[in-house]
């Protein structure tokens, strides 16, 4: 994972999981993760930021209409 501020903004660059795997409820297919928080090198006030990151998608795409 690589992490930057740019103009104002935390940019992270992170891989993708290929394929998805299932997330832990089985609900979810993981897309990307930083597998929990982890210390970046992107820095404010002199302090590094830590993240924690899931991107994932809905295993049944015919409830993604239904985003609120």
């Amino acid at each position: 994972m690589d992490t930057t501020i740019e103009n104002g903004c935390l940019v992270v660059r992170i891989p993708l999981e290929s394929p998805p795997r299932p997330s832990s409820t089985g609900k979810t297919l993981l897309v990307a993760t930083t597998g929990g928080n982890v210390l970046t090198t992107a820095k404010v006030d002199g302090k590094a930021i830590t993240l924690g990151l899931n991107a994932y998608v809905r295993k049944d795409t015919s409830e993604q209409a239904a985003v609120v």
